[in-house]
């Protein structure tokens, strides 16, 4: 019987074509087929390096029947390797139902280390990374942007996520109505690219710059947004966004109910939020 293929997840440049590895490019010419998001795309890259392999077309709206095809091929003893526009496949982009069906076929999946939008711009940030969370590209609509937001205003970690040109502006304006003026933002756009731009300022000012200066609505963009500060929490402190709950809870519900309810939602302690509510009770 013959030997399964593997499939081979292959991270290619973001911008510079010259940030590829030797093992990617030999992959990439020793594959029996290559599963490219966008065809044209990447046949600009093969063509750079002297890449002839077929190339096959994997995007968000195929990538179910493609998954079962490459299963097929993979089983035959193809060789198969999957790549995106740009940078390290299934960050944002397709490929996540083909790599789980392969896992779940039992078949290997190989990946093929090398540049990443979001590991390059946290590595330049100049903010903490140990540990951050990638969000991968916001909601589109202004309304699901601010709950978004908000959701995540007193998070005490480092924060990331993709945006386009398209939205960046209304984006930070979201922001600013939501997280305090002072947070730390880093702006990274066109990573690898001529005009790479990583900045670093307080949302307020960072807003100001992009509103002004029409190159910064320009590019591919990484945010990262640093974590809220830790507030220490003593027996008879609770955070803003416990006080918040609390109160709205108070409006509807008994002591009782409220309190147990915003203990429930924010994973407070129980001594404190019930002092809490007493006080503002009395108001």
């Amino acid at each position: 019987m013959k030997e399964a293929g593997k499939l081979y997840v292959v991270a290619t440049p973001i911008g510079n074509l010259a940030d590829i590895t030797f093992r990617a490019v030999e992959t990439l010419k020793t594959v029996d087929l290559i599963a490219a998001e966008d065809t044209r795309h990447v046949k600009m890259l093969l063509q750079h390096y002297g890449i002839s392999n077929k190339v096959i077309a994997l995007h968000q709206h195929n990538e179910d029947k493609a998954a079962a095809e490459i299963i097929e091929k993979l089983r035959s003893g193809l060789s198969i390797a999957l790549v995106s526009d740009a940078g390290t496949p299934l960050i944002s982009d397709p490929g996540m139902p083909v790599v789980k069906a392969v896992h779940d076929a039992n078949l290997t999946v190989v990946p093929i280390v090398g540049a990443c939008a979001l590991i390059a711009a946290l590595s330049a940030a100049g903010v903490a990374i140990t540990p951050f969370t990638f969000e991968g590209f916001v909601p589109r609509t202004s309304s699901a942007r601010k709950t978004f937001f908000s959701e995540r205003a007193e998070i005490s970690t480092t924060w990331v996520f993709y945006e386009s040109c398209h939205r960046i502006l209304d984006c930070l304006h979201d922001m600013a109505a939501v997280l305090p003026v002072e947070r730390s933002i880093v702006i990274a756009r066109e990573l690898t690219k001529l005009h790479e731009t990583i900045v670093k300022l307080p949302l307020v000012e960072m807003l100001e710059l992009v509103e002004n200066d029409p190159n910064m609505r320009k590019g591919e963009f990484v945010v990262i947004v640093e974590g809220a500060e830790k507030i220490d929490v003593s027996d008879n402190t609770i955070t803003p966004e416990q006080e918040r709950i609390l109160k709205l809870l108070l409006a509807e519900c008994s002591v009782k109910k409220a309190v147990d309810l915003t203990v429930e939602i924010t994973g407070g302690k129980k001594k404190p939020i019930y002092q809490a509510a007493l006080a503002l009770n009395e108001k």
